[in-house]
């Protein structure tokens, strides 16, 4: 049977109706939606696991407090670095650096401070344009955790043959094989080089025989992040070279009060000295010209020689031993009946003829004018005993398997 709706019926019916198709649209419009949000939250989340190939590598970790001061950077890995910006963290002042040609990598331009806080924010993109970034604060070693060497000679000079390579560590060094073997000496002229600790704070190189002329030494000094004692690390990394000039080599006969000068195996010149006296006679053996000063203050009170003598203008002095001995001029025994060539009068210096001012044309002069570092100067037939091997730069008064034992490595 037909049924009969009424009018408020049909209302209903179509507002029923209507409802029912809005829900639907609704529905539609839901399922719709949702599915252009998922697309656009999968493009968004390959974006953010791709935002960028790059990755970006800072050495020293962020809150560490040992960073190295000489190879603290920063380098990226597929991609470029685009901007680093390296602070002092507590004054904010800007530490220039350097972009490698391939933007592959950034350092410092100076070696860091010990102690230091610094921070370092570096940008990268990859090949697509994609950037990234990260940052980091940190702390350099303290001095008190590090050690330093301080050596001679200095790159770049030129020096006598008898010029050994000497440490001298700020700290004591108590695993000298580590330190030892992270310093390495070459010599061009293919002579092994040895090293000798004298105690825990140094370590000279030497071959067995004097330096061949005209060759070029190296020193590699790898010594940043060795542990040199518990808890105390190196900060030092640099390779540094010199050259060994023509040989020289002056010996010094107490017997005859005279100096034989030997260069390139040829005899040049022959000086009268004054050696030491009989009370403070010359140490023996052979000694090498570590320091030159054209004119040196000589006071005896710093050799323990109480109020004996103060020379405050002493010409053309050459250092050859730590404990004050020096070959230098002297013109206050010029007038009357100088001694040179004829008796020892020193406090145990070897003393040349000289004028006052040390530019008289004397054998102190020449003497000084022709001397570099490193050129050697035998004593010999004085009566005292011979010079100790590390009271100065004389390791050469050691036999060679003395000097050989005495290594770490």
């Amino acid at each position: 049977m037909e049924q009969i709706l009424t009018t408020p019926d049909i209302a209903a019916r179509r507002a029923l109706g209507a409802c029912a198709a809005l829900m639907i649209g609704a529905l539609t419009l839901t399922a719709c939606g949702g599915s252009a949000n998922a697309d656009n939250n999968d493009k968004g989340g390959k974006d953010s696991a791709k935002t960028s190939a790059a990755k970006i590598v800072i050495s020293a970790k962020n809150g560490s407090t040992g960073a190295s001061i000489n190879t603290t950077g920063v380098k990226v890995s597929d991609g470029k670095l685009t901007d680093v910006k390296m602070t002092v963290a507590d004054s904010g002042q800007a530490v220039p650096g350097s972009l490698s040609a391939d933007g592959g990598s950034w350092q410092p331009k100076e070696q860091l401070e010990r102690g230091t806080k610094y921070a370092i924010a570096a940008t990268a993109k990859d090949g697509d344009g994609r950037t990234t970034a990260a940052d980091s604060t940190f702390t350099t070693v303290s001095s008190a955790n590090s050690f330093i060497g301080t050596y001679t000679p200095d790159g770049g000079t030129t020096v006598g043959v008898g010029m050994p390579v000497s440490f001298r560590f700020d700290k004591a060094i108590g695993d000298k094989k580590a330190v030892q073997s992270h310093i390495n000496v070459t010599s061009s002229s293919g002579q092994k080089v040895v090293g000798h600790w004298f105690g825990t704070q140094r370590l000279d190189f030497r071959p067995e025989e004097y330096w061949k002329a005209g060759s070029k030494v190296t020193m590699k000094i790898d010594l940043d992040g060795v542990e040199g004692a518990n808890g105390v690390y190196g900060v030092q990394k640099k390779t540094v070279t010199f050259t060994v000039g023509r040989s020289q080599v002056s010996t010094v006969d107490v017997d005859t009060q005279t100096m034989t000068v030997v260069r390139d195996g040829k005899t040049i010149k022959s000086v009268p000295i004054s050696a030491g006296s009989s009370e403070f006679s010359t140490y023996n053996g052979q000694m090498v010209i570590s320091e030159k000063y054209k004119k040196l203050r000589m006071d005896s009170r710093t050799v323990n020689l109480a109020d004996a003598y103060d020379i405050k203008d002493v010409p053309n002095a050459m250092r050859l031993t730590t404990s004050g001995t020096f070959l230098h001029g002297n013109y206050w025994y010029n007038k009357g009946n100088p001694p040179f060539g004829r008796q020892g009068t020193s406090h145990g210096c070897v003393g040349l003829q000289d004028v006052r001012g040390g530019q008289g044309d004397t054998p102190s002069k020449w003497f000084y004018d022709n001397s570099i570092l490193g050129d050697v100067v035998i004593v010999k037939n004085s009566p005292d005993k011979n010079v100790t091997p590390d009271n100065g730069l004389n390791g050469w008064n050691m036999a060679w398997s003395q000097w050989v034992a005495g290594s770490a490595a």
